[in-house]
């Protein structure tokens, strides 16, 4: 049965509007009367199931923003852990090929946004992830046509998930209150393990991340993950895999590289051993490792990709460039 009152009261502290609540109730509901008319339920459902509703959904046009985000949000809450993380695969890449073509305006203007966006089309809503990789090729095909690489790399590497610089508020009271650089990085690295060890205790995936405790041993062996360490004036920086228990345990090297690729618009390349191709697009990971120093900072900031899985590595790595005078 269907968890109603505990997803409505979730729901009103994320703040939702009465209309919107009802809305995303209303959804999760009726995918619930579909499985209990093919005579499964919410808890019993397989993944594929799911796919062909959203299918039917897409078919009918009721593949709205609105209806899917409610019910990853209920999977969420639910520890469908499953169900979540392909809502998360699916989703988690809508805006970005949008944001790109903000920033390229923005850096080389409405002519060069017109060469390169002219014609593009994105997949539809709620598009399996193996729908995009075609699609981020073609536009990387059109970006290294009209730009040269080095001002491709920068409008690549945005904020492309725009994430709110608000997120970073306390972040940043940290970073004021650090004596030193090191001393900063190696306090948000303890912070990292704290949450991370909570997400393990709790049994909820940490963005869609499954977090074991061989995940926390893991992190906490490497510092350079999500927060970086120091080296000259770059902060050294890698991600944490996207599916960390699996890469942790998986001796295969194409295996490990998509297990450990984040990328919704590109990871399902790696499969089909096409995804060199896009590794440049790794740039637009590295946006997202400069961001939160770029806030604490309160510059700009250059930054490198100098591993990448889609470039067959076996793990993302970046190094960010910090402006003389900005280390403490």
């Amino acid at each position: 049965m269907m968890h109603e009152e505990e997803f409505r009261k979730y729901l009103r502290k994320r703040d939702l509007g009465v209309n919107e609540v009802e809305n995303a109730v209303s959804s999760v509901r009726e995918f619930e009367e579909h499985l209990e008319a093919g005579g499964s339920s919410l808890e019993t459902a397989t993944l594929g199931d799911l796919k062909e509703y959203i299918v039917q959904l897409m078919a009918g046009g009721l593949n709205t923003e609105e209806r899917l985000l409610a019910m990853a949000r209920y999977f969420w809450l639910t520890k469908r852990n499953d169900f979540y993380s392909y809502f998360a695969a699916s989703l988690g890449g809508r805006g970005v090929y949008e944001s790109i073509g903000s920033r390229l305006a923005d850096l080389a203007g409405d002519e060069k946004h017109e060469a390169v966006f002219d014609g593009f089309v994105e997949p539809p809503l709620g598009s399996p992830p193996e729908a995009y990789p075609a699609c981020t090729e073609e536009l990387l095909r059109r970006l290294g046509s009209t730009l040269p690489p080095k001002k491709m790399k920068k409008v690549l590497a945005g904020n492309h998930h725009r994430i709110p610089v608000e997120h970073f508020n306390e972040m940043k009271a940290r970073w004021e209150a650090a004596a030193t650089m090191e001393e900063f990085l190696a306090g948000e690295h303890v912070r990292l393990i704290a949450e991370l060890e909570e997400a393990m205790k709790s049994g909820r995936l940490w963005y869609e991340q499954k977090i074991t405790p061989e995940v926390v041993e893991y992190v906490k062996g490497d510092q350079t993950i999500q927060n970086g360490v120091l080296d000259g004036d770059v902060v050294l920086k890698s991600k944490i895999p996207f599916a960390p228990d699996l890469w942790l345990k998986e001796k295969d090297p194409k295996m490990r590289r998509y297990y450990a690729c984040h990328c919704q618009l590109a990871r399902e390349a790696i499969l089909r051993d096409e995804a060199k191709p896009l590794a440049n697009f790794c740039y637009c990971s590295a946006g997202y490792e400069k961001l939160p120093l770029e806030v604490v900072l309160g510059v700009p900031l250059e930054v490198e990709v100098l591993e990448s899985v889609l470039d067959g590595g076996d793990k993302c790595r970046f190094a960010v460039k910090i402006p003389r005078g900005k280390l403490k």
